[in-house]
């Protein structure tokens, strides 16, 4: 058909002894939304970074515009009008929005500025892309520097776009100015594919999706004749109960009290500016906030990995400002910290399983006799309970898991150590849905156990079903803490935005 603007045919492709993708089909038309859905590891981004040009396939036919082509670059597939969106922007953040539209691209050797800021501002018109060609990238939001990369591709002549989990860092709001972005697009006879992992995003967006799993097609649908359920199904291969159980209220003691604690950045900036709330046994907080908010700098400082420049933490009566991680376990406090960075920070990459779990046990060891065969048994217990798949416990490095592997290590033996307080960042991040299920289905398990559990997620119905209150975070500040039950993504999209809420409760 003349509205097939890609067609991509039993493509295949292998990186050593693992089979990445499998005689995958897929076909884009103009003027349509086409989403990749898939569980990690099936192919989705793989598939794209052929099209895109970074990958060549092993096998397999590649047609654009109607010309069988073979695509050797990333120059190659942007001549042909094909642009990427990377979840990680590429934007030098020093320079203009204008300056990087036009970095690596401009032809001639003198360039007008007048002129080149009428064209962006023209084809940010015909797309409603809203950007200012001469602010600098670093004084942008998230959306803003969105927008930079999505006009940079469309100045470059691109009717295929490429946008790779673009949600994950925005707003209930800056996504609804997405997909309007999105449906401009489209309209001028745009084909955009989205990768995500959001169902109910991909069921708003869509006009088509295609279903990839272990690296093969499965089936490719038009949205009105789908629902979640089914997707889910063709995504996993079986029937996944969606729904989150939050489970009852603790005793809700107060186990830690934030009293306007102050974190700064290296450059002295303010990462955490004044803020105070109660973590409470029996109950789960959430954190919200778009990327960059302070939540890595939250979860940090309550473990001791940064200093606290003013402000206290009380736990249980005891001050921890100025104490490291070894100080806090000397205390006889029992936490465990679940880091968004599981290898930088959570685990040892060249060390085992058994390994990473005896460094956790090493910090309670009196004396200087380390019984390895607990540690095994502890390891062992915990890649049963978890479903981990890996070779062995001993022997085989971490690092060489899947991520959705690696985090569920992390988060095993954190929980196997029987913590009173639980602060995890992104832990279902990576991982497929039914391990995702397992994970809530463990921090509720901790609940009912009367932890005190801080969980900051970035997504928003899962902090609703899953959570007890939910605090806001922007810019370091607290817009908001709210109930879970009762509030709603356009609330918390506000709250993420710097709209602050009059009337705090902290202990509601």
């Amino acid at each position: 058909m003349e509205n097939i603007i890609v067609k991509m045919n039993h493509i295949s492709k292998s990186f050593g002894s693992v089979k990445a993708l499998n005689k995958v089909n897929l076909e884009l038309f103009k003027g349509e939304v086409h989403s990749l859905l898939g569980e990690n590891g099936a192919g989705k981004s793989s598939l794209m970074n052929i099209l895109s040009g970074i990958y060549m396939p092993d096998e397999g036919e590649l047609s654009i515009k109607g010309k069988d082509l073979v695509l050797r670059s990333p120059k190659d597939a942007i001549d042909l009008g094909i642009g990427m969106i990377h979840q990680h922007f590429k934007l030098v953040e020093v320079l203009t929005a204008k300056e990087n539209i036009i970095a690596g691209y401009n032809k001639g050797i003198f360039v007008k500025h007048e002129e080149l800021s009428k064209k962006i501002k023209e084809t940010s018109a015909k797309y409603g892309l809203e950007i200012d060609p001469d602010k600098k990238v670093y004084n942008m939001s998230v959306a803003e520097k969105q927008r930079v990369e999505i006009l940079k591709v469309l100045y470059r002549g691109a009717d295929i776009l490429i946008l790779d989990e673009p949600t994950a860092v925005l707003t209930p709001q800056e996504t609804e100015g997405l997909f309007d972005i999105v449906r401009n697009m489209t309209k001028h006879g745009c084909a955009v594919v989205i990768i995500t992992h959001k169902l109910n995003e991909v069921m708003e967006i869509s006009d088509k999706i295609t279903i990839l799993r272990k690296g093969e097609s499965i089936r490719t649908v038009l949205k009105e004749e789908t629902d979640v359920n089914e997707l889910t199904e063709l995504m996993v291969g079986r029937a996944v109960d969606l729904s989150i159980q939050r489970a009852p209220l603790g005793k809700r003691k107060k186990v830690m009290e934030i009293k306007n604690m102050t974190v700064l950045n290296f450059d002295k900036t303010k990462a955490v500016d004044n803020i105070s709330f109660d973590m409470l046994s029996g109950e789960i907080l959430g954190v919200a906030g778009i990327a960059g908010s302070g939540q890595k700098e939250l979860c940090e400082s309550l473990a001791g990995l940064m200093h606290i420049h003013s402000g206290d933490v009380i736990y249980r009566g005891n001050s921890l400002k100025g104490k490291n991680p070894a100080d806090i376990i000397r205390m006889g406090i029992s936490m465990s910290f679940v880091p968004e960075d599981r290898l930088g920070m959570g685990l040892v990459g060249s060390m085992d399983i058994v390994d990473n779990v005896l460094l956790k046990e090493y910090q309670k060891t009196i004396g200087f006799m380390l019984k390895k065969r607990t540690s095994k048994e502890k390891a062992q217990t915990i890649v049963d309970a978890l479903n981990i798949s890996t070779p062995s416990t001993d022997k085989h490095p971490v690092k060489l898991l899947s991520g959705g592997n690696i985090q569920k290590v992390l988060l095993g033996r954190e929980i196997a150590a029987n913590p009173e307080v639980i602060i995890t960042a992104y832990p279902s991040r990576g991982l497929d849905i039914g391990s995702s299920m397992l994970v809530y289905d463990l921090l509720n398990e901790q609940k009912q156990k009367e932890v005190a559990i801080l969980y900051i997620g970035e997504d928003l119905d899962v902090l609703m079903e899953l959570c007890d209150r939910i605090m806001v975070l922007y810019n370091g500040t607290i817009t908001g803490i709210v109930d879970a039950k009762t509030s709603t993504r356009e609330q918390l999209g506000l709250l993420m935005s710097g709209v602050v809420e009059d009337n705090l409760d902290e202990n509601s």
